[in-house]
This record gives C-alpha cells, sequence and structure tokens, in this order.
C-alpha cells in the first residue's frame, strides 16, 4: 500500500483522471519493460519506481506476474519528467505538470512542439519516440554523486544521446549561472563521470562522451563570441601548453571574460614555444594565463620565459602578468613571480584586474559606446 503525501495525491488523481481520459485499451502484453525505459531515458529504474510509489508515474498497464508494461503514452509522461525535473523543478511538481500535460493530450490532441533546435527539424520535437525503437545511450545511468539539478539532466540526456535537450541545458545553465560557474558546477561534473563511465565500460561511452564535449565546446564558444564592447585595454592572451589538448576550461575563461567586456585572445590547444612567445611579444597582453590539465604538460621552464618576456620601446619596457593554470600545475613548485589562481573564477577575477589596471580609465564600466568588436580580430 502506498505511502503518499497530501502533496502526492493530487499527482496520483492527476494521472488517474488522465488515464481514464478516453485512452485507448491497451493489449497487457504490449509494451516495454521498466530496464528498457531506464536505458531510453538514461536513468536507473529505481528512480522510475520510486517515480511511481511516491507520485504515481506508472505504467497503464502489467504483465503477467504483475510485471512493469510501459506503453508510448507512459514512456512520454516519463520523458516530460525527466525534462522538467533536469531544469530544477521538484519532482513532485514535475509529476502534476507532466500528468496535466498528458491530461490536455488526450482531451484537446498534442499539445504544441516546442521550439526546434537550430538545424532539428521542428517535426522531431512534435511528438514522443515510439516505444519499439528506444534511443541508445547507456545500460544504466553515470554515477555523478552531489551534483546541480541541471547536471543531473545534463548527464541523463547525454545518455540517451538527446543532442537538442543538452544544448537546451547547457544554454539554459550558461544565462543563469555565466560561463565560468556553469562549467564547473554543470558541466565538468558531467563530463567526468562520462569519462570514468568510457573507462570502466570501455568503448561503451565514448559517443556520451564525444556528443556531450561537443556540445560543451559549442555552448562555451558563443557566449565567448557573443557581440560586446570589448574594454579598451590590451587583451589577455589564453594558450594551452605545448602537447595539451584540453582547453574546454580555457573556453570557459574566455566565455567569462566576454560577458565582462574583458579583450582576450585565444591561441588554443598545444601552442608551440615559439609561437607563445612571439605572441607575446607581439601583442603585448595584460595578462597570458597558460592551462595545463595534466603534470606533462606544465612546463615551468616556458613559463618563466614567458614571464620574463618583455616589449615596448628601450626605457619603457613592459612587463606582463603571467598565470599558471590548471591541474596540472599543482604538482609543482610554485614558480617565483607568477600567479598560480588555484579555480578558474580566481584566474577570472586576477585577469579582470589586470585588464582594468592596463584600461585607459580604470572607472570605465566594461561596455562602452561605439561598434562592437571581436575580442579575437
Amino acid at each position: 500500500m502506498r505511502n503518499a503525501t497530501d502533496e502526492e495525491g493530487p499527482v496520483r488523481s492527476a494521472r488517474e483522471e488522465a488515464l481514464r481520459a478516453g485512452a485507448p485499451a491497451t493489449d497487457p502484453g504490449v509494451g516495454v519493460p521498466t530496464g528498457t525505459v531506464a536505458r531510453r531515458l538514461g536513468v536507473s529504474p529505481t528512480t522510475i519506481r520510486s517515480w511511481e510509489r511516491r507520485y504515481g508515474i506508472g505504467p497503464s498497464h502489467r504483465g503477467p506476474g504483475r510485471h512493469r508494461r510501459w506503453s508510448p503514452e507512459d514512456i512520454s509522461l516519463l520523458d516530460e519528467m525527466c525534462r522538467l525535473t533536469a531544469r530544477g523543478i521538484p519532482p513532485a511538481e514535475a509529476a502534476r505538470s507532466a500528468a496535466q500535460g498528458a491530461h490536455r493530450t488526450s482531451d484537446d490532441g498534442p499539445l504544441p512542439a516546442r521550439p526546434a533546435t537550430a538545424g532539428e527539424p521542428a517535426a522531431a520535437r512534435s511528438a514522443p519516440e515510439p516505444a519499439h525503437h528506444p534511443r541508445p545511450g547507456g545500460s544504466r545511468a553515470m554515477p555523478l554523486g552531489t551534483v546541480r539539478p541541471e547536471c543531473r539532466g545534463l548527464a541523463r540526456a547525454a545518455v540517451r544521446l538527446d543532442g537538442p535537450e543538452v544544448a537546451e541545458i547547457l544554454r539554459g545553465a550558461v544565462d543563469a549561472l555565466g560561463p565560468v560557474r556553469a562549467w564547473t558546477e554543470v558541466m565538468m561534473p558531467a563530463l567526468r563521470a562520462a569519462g570514468r563511465k568510457w573507462a570502466a565500460d570501455g568503448e561503451q561511452y565514448v559517443e556520451v562522451e564525444h556528443l556531450l564535449s561537443w556540445h560543451v565546446s559549442a555552448a562555451l564558444r558563443t557566449a565567448a563570441v557573443a557581440p560586446v564592447r570589448y574594454r579598451e585595454a590590451s587583451p589577455v592572451l589564453l594558450a594551452a601548453m605545448p602537447g595539451e589538448q584540453h582547453t574546454l576550461p580555457l573556453e570557459a575563461v574566455a566565455a567569462g571574460m566576454a560577458v565582462h567586456g574583458l579583450p582576450y585572445r585565444m591561441l588554443g590547444a598545444a601552442v608551440p614555444p615559439r609561437a607563445l612567445l612571439d605572441a607575446v611579444t607581439r601583442l603585448g597582453p595584460s595578462a597570458v594565463l597558460l592551462w595545463a590539465q595534466s603534470r606533462a604538460t606544465a612546463d615551468p621552464h616556458l613559463a618563466r620565459e614567458v614571464g620574463s618576456a618583455s616589449w615596448g620601446t628601450a626605457g619603457a619596457r613592459l612587463d606582463t602578468l603571467v598565470a599558471t593554470v590548471g591541474p596540472g600545475w599543482n604538482r609543482h613548485e610554485p614558480l617565483t613571480g607568477l600567479a598560480c589562481p588555484r579555480t578558474l573564477e580566481a584566474a577570472l577575477d586576477l585577469v579582470h584586474r589586470a585588464v582594468a589596471a592596463r584600461a585607459p580609465s580604470a572607472a570605465d564600466p566594461p561596455e562602452r559606446k561605439g561598434a562592437p568588436c571581436s575580442p579575437n580580430g
């Protein structure tokens, strides 16, 4: 017998009413089992059973032996539940909303589809995917620990390879939290969980990690190249150390700088030493961020060379702030004369102050009158 709170009662009632509202009779043997539904949605079977027990989000029919059999309408209801909880809506409220949506659909026909993502046909969102064509994904949800609801929803969408939903969650996270916090609290934990699953299960989760990485980079780069007015100051140079291919954290910093109107130049992955030193002397940057993900790519000697570089006319040489950023530097001794921020938030604050110090007027706001300019132009 269910132990339901007063809040859960209306949820069950709405669900039961929706099922009574003209739903066609279905053969109890028709439908898919809970494990198949869980794989499709990127959640665990335990989560689905918990939603059924607490909020009445259960299958319309059961097969012999009380085995749950989920119809396409049932799966559509669970899919909506996943989308709502992924955006931070409490499960009880999400269950009520999903059940009410199912009731409106049965009374008035299908609900209008949400706007399609760029490049996605509008019809792709107009109806639930048939139950006999489950979306590919892992055999179980990725373990995440204690994370934000957006991160959990992002991981679920990635497991079921729902690219449009991944993109939508990422856009919302960047808008709500800012690029750096979105990276730290939403994107990075999901990517780490995908990486752990990849390492544990071999090739099974490569597609999940690749899809997620692509969309994370797209979200960050979209924010980084948005047309804004940049402060009139020497730019900040962002570069990964030679041999370093991981640049998503640098892309998060670049996007964070764009949000604050701080000019930057992004050199990206694996910048050769000569090219890096040449860029420093040519640009005369306000600051240089040197990213290293692993200890093997962190090169203290090159970092010192960058820190000793100077430019300008004789007698008026200028020095730059050089900061070593990333976990690859953590196993090295701090380098004298160089900044060593431990987090991306600290690095962003550091370069913000460096740019302000080089600006014509440190009191001027980041957004200035005049035509927008490109951070990399």
